[in-house]
């Protein structure tokens, strides 16, 4: 109990004595691995838009009457579920 409370003080010097250009790094570091997961994550789900977007509207493409369909009323909508 004694060396684990010894070993994070010791870590929390090691972290208050870092130079301004080391925290800058890391936080460099995480911010690209942030970016590059969110990258990532939207990739895939951008794969899968149609089916999201099928089934999201389909309660109500359900209940629109025989031959009509959806109308987007803004310019931006129609690029929501391409």
């Amino acid at each position: 109990m004694h060396k684990d409370i010894m070993e994070e003080s010791k870590s929390n010097n090691q972290f208050e004595n870092q130079a301004l250009t080391d925290h800058l790094r890391e936080l460099r570091s995480c911010l690209i691995v942030s970016f590059t997961a969110i990258f990532i994550g939207f990739c895939i789900s951008y794969a899968f838009i149609r089916p999201v977007g099928s089934w999201f509207f389909k309660p109500l493409v359900d209940v629109l009457p025989q031959g009509t369909s959806l109308i987007f009323t803004s310019y931006q909508e129609g690029f929501f579920f391409i």
